[in-house]
């Protein structure tokens, strides 16, 4: 088995997450891809958009219909430490299995300052997706394979920016749109 987890906020989830995932799912012949949502993301301050609830449902609407997508509730009762969801993953997969931690170049150059950040190292193989204009350095010991064929510059604030002005982002999948229109989410008003 080859799982990979893609943790987030996703406030909201987006066209370019699920490109994302595809493209890595397909490109480095992954079994499963694992989505995780931040409840209290401690490099945002814990602050999000809208609740957790509302954040994994989106999740659940956005992986419908692709049977090798899983929204995982891992993060839902406590602060949400990568090291912390890749032991809970871990624990629930045999040891010949593969674990990678699917993440943007952004996040990933800022990989030094998580939580006991050499274990993560240790813990995962990285897939690391490029975004424009953000680069990265790998730090010793890190097993890191690179994501270079898709460059999506959406960004979730972009995009909640867009819904509150009445807009209807083509970079959310019409399902989560829905969701969100009848949920009144981010400043939508209809």
């Amino acid at each position: 088995m080859r799982l990979a987890i893609l943790g987030g906020t996703f406030d909201p989830i987006h066209n370019a997450h699920l490109a994302l995932a595809r493209e890595a799912f397909e490109q480095f012949h992954l079994d499963r891809i694992l989505f995780v949502p931040a409840a209290r993301p401690p490099h945002k301050s814990g602050i999000t958009h809208a609740p957790y609830s509302d954040r994994v449902r989106m999740a659940e609407l956005a992986c419908e219909g692709n049977p090798h997508f899983q929204v995982s509730r891992l993060e839902e009762e406590t602060a949400s430490y990568s090291i912390d969801t890749i032991a809970q993953v871990r624990a629930q997969l045999a040891p010949e299995d593969g674990l990678f931690f699917l993440i943007g170049a952004d996040a990933f150059a800022e990989i030094e300052t998580w939580r006991r950040w050499n274990d993560v190292l240790a813990a995962v193989t990285f897939i690391v997706a490029s975004r424009p204009g953000h680069r990265y350095r790998v730090p010793k010991g890190a097993a890191v394979e690179r994501l270079e064929t898709l460059a999506l510059p959406y960004s979730s604030s972009a995009i909640r920016r867009a819904l509150a002005a009445g807009a209807q982002p083509s970079e959310v999948p019409p399902p989560v749109l829905d969701y969100i229109r009848l949920h009144k989410l981010y400043g939508v008003q209809s």
